[in-house]
């Protein structure tokens, strides 16, 4: 075992100072030896997400103390996403990850802990601690803390998306308040990030794919005592990686991206994973891109049948193995099973330990008999989207894998909704929504309201929707995101107006304008700049500091 970090503030006679002080917390001398193990938790109390990690914290802080370290715990930031949905709130979303990562750091060093476990459960969180895990490279790893069970609602499972859309039809007066109230009661039954493959569960699927958290994590529901078991094994693992000197850096290499991309492809992951992965890879100094992804989901089989692109919840599919069943399934021709794990074993040596379900599986699919034949994100280029723009084409009726159609031009969210209520849209059209990037929204905002909307209305299968800004993993239907460059740095998008003829090709992978290019260079020598739409200081740093969104939207160090 090397030096512990922690030696440098508890040793010798200068840090006497520092040694009362931790006889003030109510350590022994023994403990000033050991290893001091960072808790890193996200909870708090006003969403499900992370309402119950403090109890997960707590038997993680148990098994660091059965290993024979010293746990300290403390809390980040936690913003729910469901939460922010639809009004200002959304811009503060996608900027958090960069608070959350960066104030991990500050505590880590400034206390010189020798090792860590990361404790979130939703869609930025995740995210952000895995920058963190990967930047400051500390025997670290991650508890993850699992879906919620999903809502009945006649007799059928739901997730809170499923709301969202009802909550449209009945401004259509096609359902009444009362059955409305019923959904409202009964759809996120437990605590837990949200039991469908939104963000959320995307990001705990993809760090188990990466190898940093024990084998089984991302899906076992957060109220199974299983979960727990998970948190202690998982304090106990810190331990051995600090003794052992294990570090996220001699685990996770290239081949560990293109495998955590390879599983969110085959999941029907969310289309927030081209931007995270991009900036989590870029604290490992490993480069993600557009082209990558594109290559990647092209060559994988869509193979899990769950919410929202499909069938089944993510209690299903735990049942039926999670995520190491369709590492399994994938197999060596999709996958490098020999990249090492938390566990210091290979995920070819971890998998003989799955125990599989018995008889037929309904959830996961066979690689010979996918759900679809590509992974579920696809990346478009063409006049609109130099860059690239993003589609979850496994949430896209085939029927809208080509559409055509005049375009219907917004600058934001909730102008686009007001319209779609008022019936100013149409089938048939494509329906713009621009300065909602990374700088423009600020914060690029998820369009889920406009979406929902769009589907509630019954427009989901003839009315396509293009943005610079995301969507949240609840959205289905031909919504193009990621739009860039954006409108905010005088992007393509800027120019549109009522009436242009977009085509969008998921199958050729273009997104055009049928604009010449001399009327595209006239029109953007018009555009003005919008000043920033949310009175923030916060807002305004983050804006003048992101970087595009296929570089993960990260903030620029130099300037």
């Amino acid at each position: 075992m090397t030096e512990l970090r922690s030696n440098k503030i508890i040793t010798g006679i200068e840090r006497a100072g520092i040694r009362a002080h931790m006889n003030a917390i109510g350590l022994v001398e023994k403990e000033l030896r050991q290893p001091f193990i960072g808790v890193v938790n996200s909870w708090n109390e006003m969403h499900p997400g992370h309402k119950h990690l403090r109890e997960i914290a707590q038997e993680v802080k148990n098994g660091i103390r059965m290993a024979g370290g010293v746990p300290f715990e403390f809390n980040t930031i936690a913003i729910c996403d469901g939460i922010a949905q639809g009004h200002v709130g959304m811009c503060y979303v996608l900027p958090s990850r960069e608070i959350i990562t960066d104030s991990i750091e500050v505590t880590v060093e400034a206390q010189q802990l020798d090792g860590l476990v990361f404790i979130a459960s939703c869609d930025k969180i995740i995210p952000g601690m895995l920058m963190a895990l990967g930047r400051l490279d500390l025997p670290s790893l991650m508890v993850t803390g699992g879906p919620m069970l999903a809502g009945k609602c006649d007799g059928k499972d739901m997730a809170v998306y499923e709301i969202r859309e009802t909550s449209a039809n009945m401004g259509k007066g096609k359902i009444s308040p009362e059955k409305l109230k019923e959904q409202e009661e009964g759809i996120s039954p437990t605590v837990g990030s949200c039991a469908m493959m939104g963000t959320a569960n995307t990001m705990a699927c993809v760090a188990e794919a990466l190898g940093l958290t024990i084998p089984g994590c991302a899906t076992t529901p957060a109220v199974y005592s299983r979960k727990l078991r998970e948190a202690k094994a998982s304090g106990i693992l810190a331990v051995e990686m600090v003794n052992r000197d294990i570090t996220p850096s001699k685990i996770v290499k290239r081949e560990s991206f293109e495998n955590a991309l390879t599983v969110a492809m085959a999941i029907g992951g969310s289309t927030n994973t081209a931007i995270h992965l991009p900036a989590i890879a870029s604290e490992f100094a490993i480069h993600i891109t557009a082209d990558d992804i594109e290559r990647v989901s092209k060559g994988t089989p869509y193979i899990v049948n769950v919410k929202p692109s499909g069938q089944y919840t993510l209690a299903d599919l735990d049942l039926e193995g999670g995520i190491p069943a369709v590492i399994e399934e994938l197999g060596e021709k999709y996958l490098h099973l020999d990249v090492r794990t938390v566990n210091n074993k290979t995920w070819r040596d971890n998998l003989p330990k799955v125990t599989m379900p018995q008889g037929a599986r309904k959830v996961i699919a066979t690689c010979n008999r996918p759900i679809h034949k590509e992974g579920s994100l696809a990346v478009l280029k063409g006049n609109l989207a130099t860059e690239g723009a993003l589609v979850k084409q496994s949430a896209v009726d085939p029927a809208m894998f080509y559409h055509q159609g005049p375009a219907r031009v917004f600058d934001s969210q909730e102008e686009t909704i007001e319209a779609m209520m008022q019936g100013k849209v149409n089938e048939g059209d494509v329906v713009v929504i621009r300065y909602e990037g990374p700088k423009g929204g600020p914060g690029m905002r998820e369009m889920l309201a406009a979406t929902a909307t769009l589907v509630g209305l019954g427009l989901g299968n003839s009315t396509a929707l293009i943005t610079d800004g995301r969507f949240s993993g609840a959205t289905r239907g031909p919504c193009v995101g990621h739009v860039a460059p954006e409108a905010a740095v005088g992007g393509p998008i800027a120019c549109l107006e009522d009436g242009d003829m977009v085509t969008i090709d998921i199958a050729k992978r273009t997104l055009s304008v049928d604009l010449s290019e001399e009327e595209m260079t006239s029109r953007l020598k018009n555009v003005q700049p919008k000043p920033c739409k949310v009175d923030s200081k916060y807002l305004r740093r983050y804006s003048n500091l992101v970087e595009s969104v296929w570089k993960g939207a990260i903030l620029k160090e130099k300037f």
